[in-house]
């Protein structure tokens, strides 16, 4: 029986906080790989201004290439438009008899904004990151019908990231190096 993650953002760009947290759930969920699916435009953050959509899945693919058990999709990307989790976990359960959909403690808050959250609860096992800064959201159904794990407190933000390189300071140890290069030959978060 095969039992995926999937891993769902903007990725602008993917950092190695991502990376970390998910290793972390490959091991606890015992996940036979975990799938990246760069969105091409996120419910939440429509109007946002954002790299192509090209560079975030590129990003994303030079970070995972060296990990067996990681996977990159075009799913969303490929759909254009807004990307719905739904319609994205709908996709993969044609293929996968398992999904863990893997969220960070911020979007379970928001949850009953998501497009047919009832839904996603049916199709898959919504798995929340939780550090232990994070605090309980109160009479959250979601979060009592979700999985949540533990994970480490890792300070890294995309936002502080592009806010770094616009501003010419290092981004050393804060993506892969293969981002790194990426975004200084693409010339990536110079202009916003």
């Amino acid at each position: 029986m095969s039992h995926i993650g999937i891993f769902g953002g903007t990725f602008d760009p993917i950092h190695n906080g991502h990376l970390i947290t998910v290793i972390n759930v490959l091991d606890h969920r015992n996940l036979d790989k975990i799938i990246f699916v760069p969105c091409f435009i996120s419910p939440l953050k429509t109007g946002v201004d954002s790299s192509s959509a090209d560079d975030r899945l590129k990003m994303v693919q030079l970070a995972i290439k060296d990990v067996s058990r990681f996977e990159c999709s075009d799913y969303e990307i490929k759909n254009k438009g807004v990307s719905f989790t739904i319609d994205t976990i709908k996709h993969f359960k044609q293929f996968y008899d398992e999904i863990d959909l893997i969220i960070g403690y911020d979007n379970i808050a928001s949850f009953n904004k998501w497009k047919d959250p009832d839904k996603i609860f049916n199709l898959a096992n919504v798995v929340v990151l939780r550090r232990n800064i994070d605090t309980e959201s109160g009479d959250n159904k979601y979060l009592k019908r979700a999985v949540v794990i533990d994970t480490p407190i890792i300070d890294i933000s995309s936002t502080k990231i592009r806010e770094k390189v616009k501003n010419n300071l290092p981004i050393d140890h804060l993506v892969p190096e293969t981002v790194k290069s990426y975004i200084k030959e693409n010339n990536l978060y110079r202009n916003k």
